[in-house]
């Protein structure tokens, strides 16, 4: 079982193995949306599923009710607010099963784009209880590299399984769970962001600039070594000692722009050996659309 990384000669092997397996290419553009999709149609690993982060792994943020009140109905009511909204889990796991993804099934998951996006579904599949998840270290690029072979165009359906929920694998939080512990030891924030964004010199997404008072900084991007994969594990455990500064590492809570970018902290500090911390799904986009709450900028 994969649970945090897979090699590409690793996902070659387990190709190879006939054990039951399902590969997504969450390739996704933030500033073109559809290019995801063109992405994949121009090359994907072979037999790979589709999975768009607007369409498939956020929620809608609901509709437009009386006066103008944005409503949802409670069985599609999102699991987190913010600009991408989780959708609920048990959405989430009818989307599963649409595709026909079983829990008898390793999940592997990839993208172009430095992990930033397939890094939702495989924390998405944690949450929805599903322990064989793993991303594929270097994405597309690395698979490429490898000498593995891609496809181009549309894939053939798969037919409708039965994905059952079990009890989550991953911790998520809201606001009101990081209000509630802003000023407490048991709780450290880790910003994924880049540095301009978090000090609130920019803000080319989100209304307000800035960041959640006492937050830690960490762009996602330094998770990744030069060849495009994730540094080797006694690396990342340095330099997140070196971040915490004697902080407990089972306080962390990631969050980044939109709960996206923070799931490659996440993901890399369990790559490290840290046990699993929390997300903030909601993240800046959340916590800033609520004017009473605190706001720090700088560094």
């Amino acid at each position: 079982m994969y649970t945090t990384l897979i090699t590409p000669e690793q996902l070659r092997t387990l190709r190879a193995s006939g054990q039951p397996q399902m590969l997504f290419d969450c390739s996704f553009e933030l500033m073109k949306p559809q290019a995801g999709d063109a992405q994949y149609l121009e090359a994907h690993i072979p037999g790979a599923v589709r999975a768009d982060l607007d369409r498939h792994l956020s929620a809608m943020h609901g509709a437009p009710g009386r006066h103008g009140v944005v409503t949802a109905q409670a069985a599609d009511a999102p699991a987190s607010g913010g600009r991408h909204p989780l959708p609920n889990r048990e959405k989430f796991a009818i989307w599963l099963s649409s595709i026909g993804f079983a829990n008898d099934m390793q999940a592997v998951v990839y993208d172009r784009q430095g992990a930033n996006y397939c890094g939702r579904l495989w924390w998405m599949l944690k949450w929805a209880g599903h322990e064989a998840v793993a991303v594929l270290d270097g994405g597309l690029q690395a698979w490429q590299a490898s000498g593995g072979e891609v496809a181009a165009g549309e894939e053939p359906g798969h037919f409708r399984s039965n994905f059952e929920l079990r009890a989550p694998l991953a911790h998520l939080v809201d606001a009101d769970a990081v209000l509630a512990r802003l000023d407490s030891p048991a709780q450290t924030v880790l910003d994924a962001r880049a540095g301009p964004r978090f000090r609130g010199e920019t803000e080319p997404l989100d209304p307000v600039a800035g960041h959640i008072p006492g937050a830690l900084n960490r762009p996602f991007a330094q998770n990744l070594g030069a060849d495009g994969r994730f540094k080797p594990a006694e690396q990342l455990r340095a330099e997140f000692d070196a971040l915490l500064a004697g902080r407990d590492p089972a306080s962390v809570v990631h969050q980044c722009g939109s709960g996206v970018s923070a799931v490659p902290n996440l993901l890399a500090m369990q790559v490290a050996g840290y046990p699993a911390t929390a997300l903030y799904a909601g993240s800046w986009s959340d916590w800033c659309s609520d004017r009473s709450r605190p706001i720090a900028t700088g560094s």
